[in-house]
């Protein structure tokens, strides 16, 4: 694989073929075009979520997506499972929900011809590929560890024995960032182990009045797959053969280290922050950055790459106190002040 690691690549135009790049490295590239054409048809307008959802799926990252209802969420979830072929289960969470509605339980079976009972496993539908856990922040803690307990162990405990996951297995929740009445909200700890938090935001006029149009007529779309599970495997192994120069990963190192308010932190971080990231948030970066350098035609990561994940990465990881939510900071302010200050845009 090529190491070139040059001045950045222009930008990708969909449809566009990438240039000089290794067999196994246009094959996600090509993926990655072949999967935004095809969840275009069902999806109008979100690029950016579309494209953190694209780089979570190869990069075995589970993601928290956030807005208020109605934003298709739920519809681009089910749209990529369609497109990737993989399996799909949806879990509604509510205050009555019970470890074992999302993780399966044992029931007891008689043998009607010799009246023997047996205990049989019956799955939960968190045996599927995507999960789409919706409205993960409407059910208490002892159920979010769960799912939780699930997205980080990749298995289920069954009478003591591990049960495996299928591959791949990835866990996509939701939750409103504008209801609190009967919410439990997800602590830190637990938060930590999304890889993104993505915002999904209103669309704009055009895209509203195509969603409208599109929505509004006996057509059904019906989407084709793009990808076999096995091969997203593959891709996702290779994802993680992609070189990042030491000077890229110093970057990703040092921008989660500035959100930690020690003593050498910056002023406007000690006088901020609560809680900074930790490394996890360095791990992530770097790998969202792996995926996002093939989905743009690169077969190296970039700095530009750990720009456009800081946010998605970081926003949920730091902590800010309540100086910060009286002065009206933001987390996104916050870090992108921390990358102006580490990685100046006209060093680029």
């Amino acid at each position: 694989m090529s190491t070139d690691d040059a001045a950045p690549a222009a930008p990708v135009i969909l449809g566009e073929s990438a240039n000089h790049l290794p067999p196994e490295a246009q094959r996600v590239y090509d993926l990655g075009q072949a999967l935004r054409a095809e969840l275009g048809r069902a999806i109008v307008g979100q690029e950016e979520v579309v494209e953190l959802l694209l780089i979570a799926l190869l990069s075995r990252g589970h993601s928290l997506l956030q807005g208020v209802p109605g934003l298709a969420k739920t519809l681009l979830v089910h749209s990529l499972a369609d497109a990737t072929s993989c399996s799909f289960s949806r879990i509604q969470f509510t205050p009555d929900l019970l470890p074992t509605d999302i993780t399966g339980s044992e029931i007891l079976e008689e043998d009607r011809s010799t009246g023997k009972r047996e205990a049989r496993f019956v799955q939960g539908p968190i045996f599927a590929n995507l999960v789409l856990a919706d409205e993960i922040n409407r059910t208490p803690p002892k159920t979010q560890a769960a799912l939780l307990e699930a997205m980080q162990e990749g298995h289920v405990t069954v009478s003591g024995e591990p049960l495996d996951l299928p591959h791949p297995f990835l866990v996509f929740a939701t939750q409103n960032p504008i209801e609190h009445e009967g919410t439990y909200p997800l602590p830190e700890a637990q938060l930590d182990r999304f890889m993104f938090l993505v915002e999904v935001g209103y669309p704009d006029e055009s895209e509203e009045i195509a969603i409208v149009d599109r929505t509004t007529t006996a057509i059904q779309t019906v989407l084709e797959a793009q990808v076999t599970a096995e091969q997203i495997i593959e891709l996702q192994d290779h994802c993680r053969s992609v070189p990042a120069s030491p000077e890229v990963v110093k970057l990703a190192v040092d921008l989660v280290r500035a959100t930690r308010p020690e003593d050498a932190a910056a002023d406007f971080v000690q006088d901020w922050v609560a809680w900074g990231a930790g490394p996890r948030a360095s791990q992530f970066l770097v790998l969202g950055g792996k995926a996002r350098a093939l989905l743009h035609g690169r077969s190296a990561v970039s700095r530009e790459d750990i720009r456009a994940l800081a946010t998605p990465v970081l926003a949920h990881r730091v902590l800010l106190n309540f100086r910060a939510e009286a002065e009206g900071v933001r987390t996104g302010d916050l870090i992108s002040r921390l990358l102006n200050l580490l990685d100046p845009p006209t060093a680029l």
